[in-house]
């Protein structure tokens, strides 16, 4: 049982110890910038199209019963 937890205990330090290794020197990545494409200028205005042709012609709607009620809303009351 005591070589057991001894040698458990072994591993787990030196595997503790790899993992936490730092370089003698630090690397350094040179990241190449990036560039940006910005819009020109705007150019010549085109040509105007084709006029559209005509859509179809409705149907005449019912005539109305002539009781038709229109609804006005009272004017606002005059501030002081």
């Amino acid at each position: 049982m005591n070589r057991t937890l001894f040698a458990a205990l072994a591993l787990v330090t030196l595997g503790l110890a790899a993992c936490d290794r730092t370089p003698s020197s630090p690397t350094v990545v040179n990241v190449p910038a990036t560039t940006v494409p910005v819009p020109g200028p705007a150019g010549a205005t085109g040509s105007t199209g084709a006029t559209g042709s005509t859509g179809a012609i409705g149907s005449t709607g019912a005539t109305g019963s002539g009781s038709t009620t229109v609804i006005v809303p009272p004017a606002p009351a005059a501030s002081n």
